[in-house]
């Protein structure tokens, strides 16, 4: 089985958002605003995209 790559930029603030939400944020590995990292498409990490999918923009690579 082979998990698609998924293009995820923070387009919101984590200011002032829950304590997993930046939980979630760190565990995608996004620190600051209009960062992009490529994540694979996981269920973990699309368990993460999903909770915090209003802070965040994907796209599929």
């Amino acid at each position: 089985m082979t998990n698609k790559k998924l293009k995820v930029t923070m387009i919101k603030s984590k200011i002032g958002r829950l304590k997993n939400h930046h939980a979630c944020l760190k565990g995608l590995g996004l620190r600051k605003m209009h960062q992009t990292v490529n994540v694979v498409g996981t269920p973990e990490n699309l368990g993460m995209i999903k909770k915090i999918s209003y802070m965040l923009k994907v796209e599929d690579i």
